[in-house]
């Protein structure tokens, strides 16, 4: 299995924030759904991997292991089922799209708070 984020896999990844983890599965989720409207195959299937391997990262975080757990593994069904499957879950194609949006914007938000924290 090749492994697309090794900086990350190697452990990076658990001192990242829910919303930052999120987040950047958020930009491989977009990537995909791109790659897949413009009919790119080679490069869908890459954005879906990257996808799934930040996902199942996420789920691999023991900090995760609460209530959270179930909310990851039902968002890597529907979003495997959204990309790959093609069944539509939401009403709408930019449902998920906000869903990973709003993480990101967290994420974001936090970051510049710790930033204007260290400036003080």
């Amino acid at each position: 299995m090749t492994t697309y984020h090794p900086d990350l896999a190697s452990g990076h990844w658990f001192t990242l924030s829910l919303a930052a983890q999120l987040g950047n599965a958020g930009s491989e989720y977009e990537r995909a759904l791109q790659s897949k409207k413009r009919g790119d195959k080679v490069r869908f299937e890459h954005a879906f991997a990257r996808l799934l391997e930040l996902i199942d990262l996420t789920i691999a975080d023991p900090r995760w292991k609460n209530h959270r757990l179930k909310e990851l593994t039902r968002l890597r069904e529907v979003v495997c089922d959204e990309l790959y499957n093609e069944i539509q879950e939401f009403r709408h194609p930019s449902d998920l799209r906000e869903y990973f949006l709003y993480f990101g914007i967290l994420a974001r938000n936090q970051r510049d708070r710790v930033v204007e924290a260290a400036d003080k």
